[in-house]
């Protein structure tokens, strides 16, 4: 029963961290973060360090150029606890409308890992990315979805 509220509480941190996203809260979204956290983020640049990443001018000029709230769906997502350490992986899918009028209707995979700190759970680690094509044309393929 121990592991399933382990498990409880890793999924609440991560529900929490995407109603900030949602409400375009860029405290919010750091405040689960550790002070060592390193992000490999969909947008450039390849990995953030840890000051950038608690950074919320980051996250407020993302969230600038969205008209709508960023809606976030999580699909297939498994956590595994062990100890003081936790990870969690899936599909999401991100919704809203830019600034632009482009409508974003996508999946991306996602993996987060965890060390509980003070009987806290903070993120030491997230890595979004989406596949890219194989032919040669290094497109991104933006319009996945999962079977």
């Amino acid at each position: 029963m121990a592991k399933q509220s382990e498990e409880a509480e890793v999924r609440s941190v991560l529900e929490e961290f995407i109603r900030s996203i949602y409400d375009k809260d860029a405290a919010g979204a750091i405040t689960p973060l550790a002070d060592d956290t390193v992000i490999f983020d969909l947008a450039p640049p390849l990995r953030m360090n840890p000051a950038d990443a608690r950074n919320p001018r980051f996250l407020e000029d993302w969230f600038a150029t969205w008209r709508s709230p960023i809606a976030m769906q999580a699909s297939d997502l498994r956590v595994v606890v062990g100890g003081d350490i936790a990870y969690a992986f899936g599909l999401r899918r991100m919704i809203g409308v830019k600034t632009d009028g482009e409508e974003v209707d996508m999946w991306f995979r996602t993996t987060a890992c965890f060390a509980r700190e003070a009987d806290t759970w903070r993120i030491t680690h997230m890595h979004n990315s989406v596949p890219f094509a194989m032919d040669g044309s290094n497109r991104a393929l933006l319009d996945l979805q999962p079977n």
